[in-house]
């Protein structure tokens, strides 16, 4: 049917190497997917430096979510058969030509989308529907700030935030950004190169502050968001880009009543992740099929390229997605 072997990144002294490796080979529960195209997260990027390790019964190779074709079933899969295209949502091992995944984390591509734009979903979309949604229970006429919000992550949040009836306020590093972010659909964006996010929220919110923050960046921006937030109003940290520590004030969490969490979704097992997968396929793969929502992609580059995306990435200065096609 194909090689024994194929092409893959793997991560020699954090730096990205072209490999040749053997194709894996299916177990219970799980698909072979011959890759078209491969996401790129910054968990791949903190995986690269040895910060955030693949779990020990996923593969090495970085990438956490492919879309392509599933060419070889393990045992016990009932749902898909050789030759659906597919989406998905892996624990690693996307940066390659074939990679495994558990038959449950498999999505139909969306009526009209590309391998491409198919791509951009699984780990946004998981993520943000996990957090956004299951996890903090945003309500309509509630109001999220998105720290971020041309992120891969925030693109998706301001999105599904806005179709579900909530306002969106976003932070961004330019300009252009906020003004892509407002294109999108935000209500407010606030340059955090300029503006005091803190004050802005507060002038935006007539001092009321937001019932929701989705946070990426931890650190110093923990005793900031407490002071967003509004009486009863809960923070979800699902990465710590400026940090792991920070020091606070407890009283506003004990006179507002505010919840604190966080989430990291690799770990999680899969009849988690295939909860999400059946309400994301259920309430949102229509929307993405009818426009209402999109994922926005900034740019794609070649496997072997990998090295160059990595770059794109950690320069700040994408919009959305970022791409590698196989």
């Amino acid at each position: 049917m194909f090689n024994h072997t194929m092409r893959a990144v793997e991560i020699n002294a954090q730096a990205l190497k072209m490999a040749v490796r053997p194709i894996p080979r299916p177990k219970d529960h799980q698909v072979l997917i011959n890759v078209i195209a491969a996401g790129v997260n910054r968990s791949d990027i903190l995986q690269r430096k040895g910060l955030y390790p693949a779990p020990p019964d996923a593969s090495d190779i970085p990438g956490l979510e492919v879309s392509g074709i599933v060419v070889e079933l393990g045992a016990n899969n009932l749902n898909l058969k050789i030759g659906d295209k597919v989406c998905a949502l892996v624990t690693g091992g996307g940066y390659a030509e074939y990679c495994l995944a558990s038959a449950n984390l498999c999505l139909p591509i969306p009526d009209g989308f590309s391998f491409i734009q198919a791509t951009a979903l699984p780990e946004t979309f998981f993520t943000v529907w996990s957090t956004v949604f299951d996890r903090a229970k945003l309500l309509p006429n509630e109001t999220l700030l998105i720290h971020g919000g041309c992120s891969g992550i925030g693109t998706t949040a301001i999105q599904l935030a806005k179709h579900f009836g909530a306002k969106v306020i976003v932070t961004t590093g330019s300009e252009t950004k906020c003004d892509f972010c407002l294109a999108l659909g935000a209500d407010a964006a606030i340059n955090y190169q300029q503006h005091d996010f803190v004050k802005e929220i507060q002038k935006l919110t007539h001092n009321t502050g937001v019932d929701v923050i989705l946070d990426i960046m931890g650190g110093d921006y923990l005793p900031r968001n407490l002071k967003c937030m509004a009486t009863d109003g809960r923070l979800i940290q699902i990465a710590l880009q400026n940090g792991a520590k920070a020091e606070i004030n407890l009283l506003p969490i004990l006179l507002k009543r505010l919840t604190l969490t966080g989430s990291t979704l690799r770990a999680r097992d899969d009849l988690f992740k295939a909860d999400i997968a059946h309400k994301l396929h259920q309430l949102i793969w229509p929307l993405l099929a009818s426009g209402a929502v999109k994922p926005i992609i900034h740019s794609t580059f070649a496997l072997t390229e990998a090295a160059k995306a990595h770059a794109l990435m950690e320069s700040y200065q994408h919009i959305g997605k970022i791409i590698l096609e196989i």
